[in-house]
């Protein structure tokens, strides 16, 4: 199985437990104001590569991941190849690696519930914890998210939710708050990881030539993000 890779990290250690090689996939159908990754947007960009290919490549760093690292596919948004995905982890759960999922989950179809099969932990993107916000900022309904992990708790699959905090927009105490209470309603999720919002990004969008919807908001200090997750 062919997929579309816009990039590969051998040895991260921000997307999901322990040590892990991160595979970024081209293509994404969100168009997030705070994305740091725009370049990932196109669906035809990037390069191609087999499944194998891919899985000879992380293959190489299981040494480095210990009991808790392993693989991550992260994007662009890895449910736009759903098959691929399932390919590439059904090569490293059979060789004892452990497959993490990063993903807005945005779509759920009989091809996505057979990725599922082969996913470990999940790392679900919830952008805000209302309707209001999902609708205004990311021009889709939450409730595609939460069919999406309310699947995910019937599965009992290991979920770690992650949302990005830009100033203003998210981060007063009543937002994450919000968050918690959101994130109660499913045992399933073991994890709320706060991602500050970053500008390290502004000279993608100069590059590609489109305007980046969130330059106009400071970056998060670390610290208040920090004392938001200690909060939360």
């Amino acid at each position: 199985m062919i997929g579309r890779i816009h990039s590969f990290q051998s040895m991260g250690t921000v997307d999901g437990p322990g040590v892990r090689s991160v595979v970024f996939l081209q293509g994404c159908p969100l168009r997030c104001p705070y994305c740091h990754n725009p370049d990932t947007w196109d669906k035809n960009g990037g390069t191609e590569a087999e499944a194998w290919e891919i899985f000879e490549t992380v293959q190489r760093y299981k040494p480095y991941f210990g009991e808790n690292g392993g693989i991550t596919v992260s994007g662009g948004e890895p449910l736009l190849q759903p098959e691929f995905v399932t390919e590439l982890f059904t090569l490293c759960k059979a060789d004892g690696i452990s497959t993490a999922l990063d993903t807005s989950g945005i779509r759920l179809d009989a091809s996505v519930k057979e990725l599922l099969t082969v996913t470990d932990i999940v790392l679900l993107d919830i952008k805000f914890p209302d309707t209001e916000r999902y609708q205004k900022y990311i021009g889709i309904p939450l409730k595609s998210v939460q069919k999406f992990l309310e699947y995910l708790q019937r599965q009992n699959k290991r979920v770690i939710v992650r949302q990005v905090i830009t100033p203003t927009v998210n981060d007063a105490p009543q937002d994450i708050a919000a968050l918690g209470t959101f994130c109660a309603q499913y045992p399933c999720i073991e994890k709320i990881e706060l991602l500050p919002f970053l500008k390290l990004c502004a000279e993608k969008y100069e590059t590609i030539g489109i305007p980046f919807p969130f330059g106009k908001y400071e970056a998060a200090d670390a610290k208040k993000v920090e004392a938001l997750a200690k909060y939360l």
